[in-house]
């Protein structure tokens, strides 16, 4: 099986339950936000939240009503709107933001986004939770649009290292993510009382097509 840490899981997919019968990976755009020209964008990655796309090929061919659709589902998940960009077959640029970014910040996104004549890029600016889980649900929603997720397909997964604790916003302190006998990374130890959101534990999920099998830990 091949195995992705909690943190790459979250960070490319936005679950930890991902589904790996398709691609479509989140993609990094934060540390250009920070100087880019648009103020939302900056705004947010200067408060400490961030910036991340999805790249979709073909995508420049969504029906206006296939984008309204897309942002509502978008809004539903927690996000405040959806910007976008189509990079249409002859390479030409058509989205809103081109009055707020500069050429070269296009082109920039563009790079990073690997994006092809014909795709499509969606954005999501705000909080790292929010952003994961905007994102993680559109990939789900544009794989089932697209026709990505395959019947008779199987594909297993491994995620290891998931946090040893979470905040409880009900109860106001950590409490444990899977339970409070997973034995901790021996270098983690020392986050235990100052930092304990960094602290991995020696846990792992099974998961299937996006579907959590099993799970287990070092007690």
């Amino acid at each position: 099986f091949p195995r992705l840490t909690w943190q790459q899981a979250m960070d490319l997919y936005g679950t930890d339950k991902p589904d790996l019968r398709f691609g479509l990976p989140i993609i990094e755009l934060t540390e250009i936000a920070k100087t880019c020209s648009f103020g939302v964008f900056r705004s947010v990655a200067e408060a400490g939240g961030v910036v991340r796309a999805l790249c979709i090929p073909g995508g420049a061919a969504f029906t206006r009503s296939t984008i309204e659709e897309l942002t509502a589902k978008a809004q539903r998940l927690g996000a405040k709107g959806m910007a976008w960009i189509a990079l249409r077959e002859d390479g030409e640029v058509y989205s809103i933001l081109t009055k707020y970014f500069k050429p070269e910040e296009i082109r920039a996104i563009i790079e990073k986004t690997g994006a092809q004549p014909g795709d499509f890029i969606l954005f999501c600016a705000d909080q790292l939770a929010t952003v994961r889980r905007v994102l993680g649900g559109l990939r789900l929603e544009l794989a089932d649009l697209l026709g990505l997720r395959k019947e008779g397909e199987y594909r297993f997964l491994l995620v290891t290292d998931f946090p040893e604790f979470e905040y409880s916003q009900e109860e106001r302190r950590y409490v444990a993510t899977h339970h409070p006998f997973t034995m901790p990374y021996p270098e983690d130890l020392q986050y235990l009382k100052t930092a304990p959101e960094k602290v991995r534990a020696q846990a792992y999920d099974v998961v299937l097509n996006g579907t959590e099998l099993g799970s287990g830990s070092i007690r």
